[in-house]
């Protein structure tokens, strides 16, 4: 779904998994530091929207989903996963409940999948599940945001910023109004700054739950059994993660960043060495220059340096090992 903001001055159409939006309108650094500042708009409408409306929603969600959401108050934003039976992770959904009806935002061409796996689980419950991307745009405000909110439109506000569940129909005239707008590529490095991992950029085929820091904020560990329980709960109590994430401040002389699946290795080990992990996501921020998030082995010592290529990176802990 191509957005109508890509005709503003400056646009540059973003490609991969967030192609139909704007990565930039021109000057990336501007559009980081408005972020930052707490200024600005980013178009986040090519996301899936998800509702969930009837008297069982939150119950029922509550057995399919890794969050505690039986009893979420209305108004507070959280974040859930759907896991498989192995429980890797397939699906992120960032919730809000608006008192009738769950409102949900998703990975692009997600929402499909998604509802599908929903539908299948409805058995009895009273709920009905609807894809409203045609309908609804999702737009993100960053924290610090004095922008208005016209009435009635849905709400999910975090530690981040303000994600609105605006009519489709009003995105253009809405961003104009509220801008300046920021692209994609500086909500991403925002994103990477504050170590907030991406289903599709940080996971693979056999990621968990424990290795994205994601236990707590998107996985409750006192709820009831959800499909994959078994492995987060053998994790948690039994054992650690094969794998954990890290923060990577990259050689600043490179000229191209590390492309994701880039190969992770020992600084001491050169370009020869063994393989200990990838990038999964590299931008250029504002402040800190060339950054990174990668996925390596629990093993790796916390303080060893790192080659992420031919790239030299320094690594934060995001996961501890």
């Amino acid at each position: 779904m191509k957005s109508p903001l890509l005709s503003q001055p400056g646009a540059v159409p973003a490609e991969g998994a967030d192609d139909g939006v704007a990565a930039h309108y021109g000057d990336l650094f501007r559009e980081q530091r408005a972020l930052a500042e707490g200024a600005g708009l980013v178009d986040l409408s090519h996301r899936g929207v998800i509702t969930v409306t009837g008297d069982d929603r939150l119950g029922w969600l509550h057995l399919l989903l890794t969050q505690h959401v039986s009893e979420l108050p209305v108004g507070v934003a959280t974040e859930a996963l759907i896991l498989s039976a192995h429980g890797h992770i397939e699906h992120a959904l960032y919730l809000v409940d608006d008192g009738s009806t769950v409102w949900a935002h998703v990975e692009p061409g997600s929402q499909g999948e998604i509802i599908a796996y929903l539908e299948s689980m409805k058995f009895f419950y009273r709920v009905e599940v609807a894809d409203r991307t045609g309908d609804f745009a999702v737009v993100h405000l960053p924290a610090g945001s004095i922008a208005e909110v016209p009435d009635g439109v849905v709400v999910r506000e975090t530690a981040h910023g303000r994600d609105l569940f605006l009519p489709r129909a009003d995105l253009e005239s809405y961003a104009l109004a509220q801008g300046p707008l920021a692209g994609i590529l500086a909500y991403e490095a925002l994103r990477v700054e504050s170590h907030r991992p991406r289903v599709g950029f940080e996971t693979d085929h056999r990621t968990i739950p424990h290795e994205l820091g994601w236990i707590g904020t998107a996985v409750h560990l006192q709820k009831g059994c959800y499909r994959g329980q078994e492995t987060v709960a053998r994790v948690q109590n039994l054992g650690k993660p094969p794998r954990r994430l890290v923060f990577l401040h990259l050689d600043g002389s490179e000229v191209h960043l590390p492309a994701p699946g880039t190969p992770i290795r020992l600084a001491a080990d050169g370009e020869d060495g063994r393989k200990l992990g990838f990038v999964t996501t590299s931008a250029r921020h504002h402040e800190l220059g060339p950054i990174a998030l990668a996925l390596v082995k629990r093993n790796v010592p916390v303080d060893a340096e790192l080659m992420a290529g031919n790239t030299a990176a320094a690594q934060e802990t995001v996961v501890e090992p």
